[in-house]
Formats: C-alpha cells, structure tokens, sequence
C-alpha cells in the first residue's frame, strides 16, 4: 500500500488551456505534476503494474462549493505522470470522500492498493 499527502489540485477548469485547436496542460497543471512527482519520489515507492484500488480524502481549501469529481482528473493524471502506475486505466475502483476544509491550502490523502475483487455474496 503507498499512503501519500498531497497538495489541493488544480481544477479541471485551471489544469488545461485551450492553444487553438490544441490541448495542453497548464502551467498550474505542470507545476502540480512536478511537485506529485517530487512527493511520490521521496516515499520510494514500486511502481503498480497490476488492478489498483484508490481512496482518497479531499480536504478544500475553504467551503466554496465543489464538485468531488472536478478535482479527482489532475490528481489521477498527476499520479500517473509521477510514475506510481502504469496509467489510470489500472484503477479499477476508486473511494472519494469529501472532509473538512483545512485552510489555507488544502490537502489530499490517497492510499492506493492492489485491487481486491469484491466476493459475490453467497445465498443461504
């Protein structure tokens, strides 16, 4: 299991730019790709090459109102840049809890496992 604390990410509002016809990742987008990575890095953590299963607890920066799944794309494509799997198609169930708020920045807690395949219930 690799257990993580990172920074508030961005929204999918601020994590891509439209350049044209193109698509690109913002500058906020890189800069919280490369401190991901430079979290990840530090745990010294193996890679995932197998089914994940994914937790995470958002706490905002503040109460504005937010949408759990606006921040969870910049996270999942943060985690899968820093390398600790092998792409986002890999998480097979994901658990999102929204917490508190925790001023002034924000924070996010993930543990990501392998994935555990739910037993079918037997009938008696």
């Amino acid at each position: 299991m690799l257990e993580l604390e990172l920074p508030w990410p961005p929204s999918l509002n601020h994590y891509y730019r439209h350049v044209g016809p193109r698509v690109l990742i913002s500058r906020d987008g890189r800069k919280y790709r490369e401190s991901v990575t430079a979290i990840a890095r530090r745990t010294g953590y193996a890679k995932f090459t197998c089914p994940v299963q994914v937790e995470l607890d958002l706490y905002p920066p503040d109460n504005r109102r937010r949408d759990i799944d606006n921040s969870e794309k910049s996270l999942l494509d943060a985690l899968t840049c820093a390398g600790v799997y092998e792409d986002d198609s890999l998480i097979y169930k994901i658990t999102v809890t929204k917490r508190e708020p925790m001023p002034p920045n924000g924070m996010v807690f993930i543990r990501i496992s392998e994935y555990e395949k739910d037993q079918p219930q037997q009938a008696d």
